[in-house]
């Protein structure tokens, strides 16, 4: 990394949401070895003290981010702390239900919307006017393949990031005035604990074998080969530094070449 990219994550002020596992946690390791100030949220308390003892200096707190109060307080907590607030990255989200529309509780269908959609605009809302404040800044909202292509039995999950899709255009218009980018990042079929939850519960959908399932969702990668973590860590730090300076309202797919889902 060059020295101007250097000094600039050295004066950087990060809040990232989901941040003590998978995607979040990868993106929080580089970020903190790059020297930026880093405040990560999540529901796991076991994890977030974990995350705290690998990367020390880091704030932790725990927040679900589909309660707006609490979004508020972990945006202040770590704003207080910080002196500031330059980057937010939204990454929570869970993957909803597996079924066919008919057959998915309303309840369900709902709390997918309210951590997957309403908790990036309870987040973004909170953490605007502290980035504001600077002469410019940067958001990347955590979305999903699933957001731009039809997405049978995981309709909750798609349409929520269809949504978070929208949310980051929208926002990246309202916020261009203050040099403020903001960017979607639409992962794959990403490695990791997630992704096994996720075919072992289509797979008993289906009444197929996991195998089976992995094999459906990987013939439609070009790659044939799943999305790492970490390397989707490094496009959000790509996008957050000045390299990303003139990248905004876009929607980035890193998905190895995904062309349509089942």
């Amino acid at each position: 990394m060059s020295r101007k990219h250097d000094e600039f994550w050295k004066r950087q002020r990060v809040i990232l949401t989901a941040g003590a596992s998978g995607i979040g946690l990868e993106i929080a390791r580089s970020m903190h070895a790059e020297g930026a100030r880093v405040w990560v949220c999540d529901v796991d308390t076991e994890a977030l003290e974990a995350t705290a003892a690998a990367l020390p200096g880091i704030g932790t707190m725990v927040c679900d981010v589909s309660d707006e109060a609490a979004c508020i307080a972990f945006t202040q907590a770590a704003v207080d702390d910080m002196g500031g607030l330059d980057i937010l990255v939204n990454n929570a989200g869970i993957a909803g239900p597996a079924a066919a529309v008919q057959d998915i509780d309303s309840a369900d269908w709902r709390r997918c919307f309210d951590i997957n959609v309403n908790g990036q605009f309870y987040m973004a809302k909170a953490a605007i006017p502290h980035i504001k404040q600077n002469e410019s800044g940067s958001i990347v909202c955590m979305a999903s393949v699933a957001g731009k292509y039809a997405f049978p039995l995981r309709s909750p999950y798609a349409a929520s990031k269809a949504a978070v899709i929208a949310l980051a255009r929208s926002l990246s218009v309202e916020l261009g005035p203050d040099q403020i980018r903001v960017n979607a990042i639409a992962p794959g079929v990403v490695a990791g604990d997630r992704i096994k939850r996720v075919f072992t519960s289509r797979a008993e959908t289906r009444g197929i074998s996991y195998e089976e399932m992995e094999a459906i969702a990987l013939r439609a990668v070009s790659m044939k080969t799943m999305v790492e973590p970490e390397e989707i860590a490094d496009l959000v730090m790509y996008l957050c530094s000045p390299s990303g300076r003139p990248i905004s309202g876009q929607v980035m797919s890193i998905c190895g070449g995904l062309e349509y889902t089942e």
